[in-house]
């Protein structure tokens, strides 16, 4: 069964536009949570533009309270704070993303030929913390033994380019690289995510053709029908969906 997990960065964005502290972080995701909600999924970045690492610590300790719900972290390792955070709340899994600071948003995955040697001490020393390692990637089946030989334990597929092709002529030729890549990814043992721009309308045919996606973690446009439906019945939508695909 595919897993649920609420990124709630624009929840945190919303709440940083003014200084009252509303909308509440932590009270999002245990709306998240109560829901049916797998697990939390932030990205603090070096600015601070949404997710503080108040957040990080006060959502760790709501998930104590939840035991079967996992905390993922994602960010740049290679920029603060994301390695300081970690260490300090130790998340079940940990997601590597080689985003810029000043990027508006992930908009590509690791190159393993140029970044490999630099990762593989930092997935070491994340499993020395007991954090599993996921790493953004691009929809590249050559990569993933890569991927897998430094030692990483997932991928998430980066999906914003299946999402752009959802509805056209490229859609099948697109979704057909992120299945490839996925079973790439699990003939040599790692366990596959996915994540960017996923939604109501283009999960379903995703999962449906992407084998064995173990977590999507999904935020904009989930806050966004939060926005017409409410935080609960939205999760609610969107776990109807993952329910009624076969993966």
């Amino acid at each position: 069964m595919t897993k649920l997990s609420v990124n709630v960065n624009k929840v945190a964005l919303l709440r940083n536009s003014r200084s009252l502290g509303i909308p509440s972080v932590t009270r999002a995701a245990e709306l998240a949570l109560r829901a049916g909600a797998h697990g939390i999924t932030v990205h603090p970045r070096p600015d601070a533009r949404h997710i503080r690492a108040t957040d990080v610590h006060e959502l760790a300790a709501l998930l104590k309270n939840w035991p079967h719900a996992e905390f993922n972290i994602e960010g740049n390792p290679f920029e603060p704070p994301l390695l300081d955070l970690v260490r300090a709340v130790s998340p079940q899994q940990c997601t590597l993303v080689p985003d810029d600071p000043a990027a508006f948003t992930s908009d590509h995955g690791w190159d393993l030929a140029r970044n490999g040697d630099r990762l593989r001490p930092v997935i070491a020393g994340l499993h020395g913390l007991g954090v599993r390692v996921s790493l953004f990637m691009d929809p590249l089946p050559e990569a993933m033994t890569v991927a897998a030989a430094i030692g990483a334990d997932r991928v998430e597929l980066y999906t914003e380019p299946y999402a752009r092709a959802f509805g056209t002529a490229d859609q099948i030729a697109v979704v057909t690289r992120y299945a490839e890549a996925a079973r790439s990814a699990q003939a040599v043992g790692l366990e596959v995510n996915a994540g960017h721009d996923l939604n109501r309308d283009n999960l379903a045919p995703f999962l449906a053709e992407v084998p064995g996606v173990a977590e999507v973690s999904i935020g904009h446009a989930l806050i966004a029908d939060a926005l017409e439906f409410g935080l609960a019945a939205t999760v609610t939508a969107y776990l109807q969906v993952m329910d009624n695909t076969r993966t």
